[in-house]
């Protein structure tokens, strides 16, 4: 992706959204695309550019390095593929903000659970599309006109 811009910040700012109300994506390893699962996304509003997964020690996330999250919102209305560094989160205040009682549910022992490894993805690029396109745009299509330029005004490529 080259020329990232930011010419559209509703349409990150819709990606967020959207994510926090279905925060469920998949993530693989860049190294070994093979590599990719569902995950959560552990979610901050303050934090910048970062997200938070919970995983095993023997997952093959566990490895860490550089992974690719493919996400597709609630109702397939927005779509996006965004890159970052995956790396062992040591922070028990993190740790503590981010558990939950579903994190539990997958690791019994708590946050104390041996097999329990927090990951922190540090974000880079993003490309974000918007499919829903309204009731007129959506008609248009129906009709056989040319969607192009709209699809085109509904797509970006940012940094997260």
């Amino acid at each position: 992706m080259s020329n990232i811009t930011d010419l559209k910040p509703d349409l990150k700012n819709t990606f967020w959204q959207a994510l926090a109300d279905s925060p469920f994506l998949f993530l693989q390893l860049d190294s070994d695309p093979h590599t990719a699962v569902p995950m959560t996304a552990q979610l901050d509003k303050d934090a910048n550019g970062t997200i938070w997964f919970f995983t095993a020690k023997d997952h093959t996330l566990a490895r860490g390095g550089r992974a690719t999250a493919t996400f597709s919102g609630k109702d397939n209305q927005i779509f996006a593929r965004f890159t970052g560094i995956l790396t062992p989160e040591t922070s028990r205040e993190r740790l503590d903000k981010q558990w939950s009682r579903v994190v539990e549910a997958w690791f019994p022992g708590g946050k104390d659970d041996p097999r329990l490894l927090m990951l922190r993805m540090d974000l880079g690029k993003a490309e974000i599309w918007n499919s829903d396109l309204g009731f007129i745009d959506n008609a248009k299509m129906l009709m056989g006109f040319d969607m192009r330029e709209e699809a085109r005004e509904e797509h970006t490529e940012t940094m997260l």
